[in-house]
């Protein structure tokens, strides 16, 4: 086909773009997408079985999801004071978000390296980027954040917490400070809260101008592809208007709400994934040809010697184990690879093709 046509009429910022890459894992102990590895309790699955089967296929589902919004509140703290709304996963709510404020000239601010969608739905609604670099140690440049803040007088800011890709918190104060210096709105992205033991939902009746984002992907429901929002109810009023009609479905609605009657077991999964992360963070420190940052999320970020990230990559996947080259989206990032926390044995297989492979 003629490219002329596409030159003319597709925006060229979209040209520009490489479309979001996900890593074949056929084969390989998967450990590059920060999933939970964990399977249902049999006992659990046979139950979800019972539940979706009497789904109504045939029906379109609540548009509200007003069940499982009700279960979330209960079962996820949410304050009374605010109202609550789901996206098919973090990905929707970021664009919902974007397209509400992506009026012309409007600038998207966050830091840098940063969840990959926030600067990618920037560009799809037409807004600005701003990223504003990370100290050496990944932690907020707090002076350079509320400069850039006072100079692009940004619609939105994105700050993930804990940040992906580098997995540390960031200090909550700073936080606090970047939140009450902004004009606009301040979404804080929880995707990875549960393993952090840290929350900025405690806030969300003191500041008006920030949501809370979560997932339900990293309890293990990736599959199920379920985010929600929550704060002021006058913000979610807003957003609810963006928001596409059925956008979550039955079956999802079903599986979560089944799931959330059995979260104690997605809450050992989790306990034990924490467990597994330190004793990997641990045996990872000991290896001389690495650094190791802190994490309080379900991955590890670690730096290579300098040029050796890619041969480290594709000897640890020759090993059969599929983690992610980050060193390829270069800056800050160059000769960093992440891997995720996994099973014990699957660990011990990383770990054992990580040091074949230094």
């Amino acid at each position: 086909m003629s490219t002329d046509r596409i030159a003319q009429y597709v925006r060229p910022e979209i040209q520009a773009l490489k479309a979001y890459q996900v890593g074949n894992a056929d084969n390989l102990i998967k450990l590059d997408n920060m999933e939970n590895p964990y399977d249902w309790e049999e006992p659990v699955k046979n139950g979800w079985l019972e539940r979706v089967q009497s789904a109504s296929l045939n029906r379109y589902p609540d548009p509200e999801a007003s069940e499982l919004q009700k279960q979330l509140r209960q079962v996820m703290s949410v304050p009374d004071e605010v109202d609550l709304l789901l996206g098919n996963g973090s990905d929707e709510l970021i664009q919902i978000i974007c397209m509400a404020l992506a009026k012309p000239g409007a600038t998207l601010l966050s830091v840098t390296p940063a969840f990959v969608m926030y600067k990618m739905l920037a560009i799809f609604t037409g807004m600005k980027y701003v990223g504003v670099d990370l100290n050496d140690d990944f932690s907020l440049n707090l002076e350079l954040m509320l400069s850039e803040i006072e100079e692009t007088q940004p619609a939105i800011v994105f700050l993930a917490y804990p940040n992906n890709p580098t997995g540390n918190l960031f200090n909550e104060q700073d936080v606090c400070k970047i939140i009450e210096a902004s004009p606009g709105l301040v979404v804080i992205d929880e995707a990875y809260y549960a393993f952090a033991d840290a929350s900025f939902a405690k806030y969300l009746s003191r500041y008006e101008n920030m949501i809370v984002m979560r997932t339900v992907s990293k309890m293990g429901l990736a599959g199920l592809r379920l985010g929600y929002m929550m704060g002021n109810p006058c913000w979610i009023n807003e957003f609810n208007k963006v928001r596409m009609p059925f956008n979550i479905n039955c079956l999802t609605q079903a599986s979560v709400e089944y799931a959330l009657e059995n979260v104690e077991m997605f809450n050992k999964q989790t306990q034990q994934l924490c467990r597994n992360r330190d004793e990997l963070y641990d045996a990872m420190q000991k290896m001389p040809a690495i650094q190791c940052y802190p994490t309080k999320t379900n991955f590890i970020l670690f730096r290579t010697e300098v040029g050796q990230a890619a041969r480290i990559f594709d000897g640890i996947k020759k090993a059969g184990v599929l983690i992610k080259n980050l060193s390829v989206n270069g800056g800050a990032l160059t000769d960093c690879l992440r891997v995720t926390i996994g099973k014990e044995d699957q660990n011990a297989a990383f770990l054992s093709a990580l040091q074949e492979s230094l």
